[in-house]
Parts: C-alpha cells; structure tokens; sequence
C-alpha cells in the first residue's frame, strides 16, 4: 500500500514540476539554426522564402492557437518566441519565429521528453500556412 502512496506522490510532484517550472527566457529565445527544413525527435524546423510582413502573419496565427503566448521578442526585433503548452498537462513546448533577408526560420522543440509525437511539425505546418498567406 505504502509503495503506491509513495509512487503517486512522486507522479504527482513530477506533473506540478512539469507544470510549474520557470522559463528562462533567454535559454529559449536564441537564432534559429538551420538552413532548411529539417525534422528531428522532439522538435522540427522548417525555413522558406518569404516577403518582409509574413513574421506579422505568423505572429497573428501563433498568438491564435491554444494555449499560446509570447515570451520574447516582436516583429519589429526581427524574432519571436513562443510558449505553448498541451492541453491536459501543460507540457511546455516553445516555437521560434525569425524574419531576416527574405528567409522565415521556424524551429518548434519541446521542453520535457524526447517525442512530440509529431506536435511541433503539425504547429509549423499550420504556422507556414499563416506565412504564406492562406
């Protein structure tokens, strides 16, 4: 009996961890490195061409999705980054948005874990929508 108290308490304590955790902010808020798309576990990034008012759009997308909201940066400063968390849990992912010489760079990575399952590429997929103007 003690032995599933004490496994409760420590599942518990890992959620309020995972839930809680402060964000350090310039950790999270680097340059996207990449030259083109690219796919890893836990993450993905996606670069394309672009005209100079898609980082507003993707912005508006980005802002607009569940459970979002920007942590650092502006359109003016050239690089956004965001922090989204899952619907049941609150796991933390953050997602990257740059606009420089014609070249949007998007990298969206999770937190906690080593799979996403395919979340951070669906998010891109949706924010490259937003970019190109659909």
């Amino acid at each position: 009996m003690y032995i599933y108290v004490i496994i409760a308490i420590f599942l518990c304590s890992a959620l309020f961890y995972i839930r809680l955790a402060p964000t350090d902010v310039a950790h999270w808020h680097q340059p996207v490195r990449g030259s083109e798309d690219a796919s890893m576990m836990g993450g993905a990034v996606r670069v394309l061409t672009a005209d100079a008012t898609a980082l507003a759009r993707v912005d508006s997308a980005a802002i607009a999705l569940p459970r979002t909201v920007r942590i650092a940066g502006s359109v003016d400063q050239g690089r956004i980054t965001y922090l989204t968390r899952s619907k049941l849990i609150g796991f933390p992912d953050f997602t990257t948005v740059e606009y420089s010489e014609g070249q949007l760079k998007m990298f969206a990575r999770l937190r906690f874990g080593r799979s996403d399952f395919g979340v951070n590429a669906a998010r891109l997929k949706r924010l490259q929508s937003a970019a190109v103007g659909q």
